[in-house]
C-alpha cells in the first residue's frame, strides 16, 4: 500500500453479519459497531516525496540484462565481490574498539 492511498479492509472486531463459523447471521436489529480514530502526522519530507512522485532510479536495462542471464543460465556470481561487501557493511556497523 503506499502511502496517502486508502483501504478497503476492515477493522478486526467490526460487524460484518457473518458469524465466526462462515455462516450469515440474520437477526432482526442491525449491529452497530464504533471504532476509535487516530490523529495521523506525515513528515514534511514524507510530503516532499510524495509530492515528487520520485522513488529510487532503476535501470530497466540492467534488471533485464540480469534477468536474461539468468533464465539462460549464464548469470555469474562474484563470491568475491560479496564477501567484500559483507565485511565492508559488518564493519561499519559494528566497529572494532580500541583498547
Amino acid at each position: 500500500m503506499k502511502i496517502g492511498q486508502l483501504s478497503d479492509t476492515r477493522v478486526a472486531g467490526s460487524s460484518s453479519g457473518v458469524s465466526k463459523a462462515g455462516q450469515s447471521s440474520s437477526s432482526s436489529t442491525p449491529k452497530t459497531s464504533s471504532v476509535k480514530s487516530s490523529a495521523v502526522t506525515v513528515s514534511n519530507l514524507a510530503q516532499a516525496m510524495e509530492q515528487t512522485g520520485k522513488g529510487p532510479d532503476i535501470d530497466t536495462a540492467k534488471v533485464e540484462a540480469v534477468r536474461t542471464a539468468i533464465s539462460n543460465g549464464s548469470y555469474q556470481v562474484n563470491a568475491e565481490a560479496i564477501a567484500d561487501k559483507l565485511l565492508s557493511n559488518a564493519k561499519e556497523m559494528f566497529p572494532r574498539k580500541s583498547h
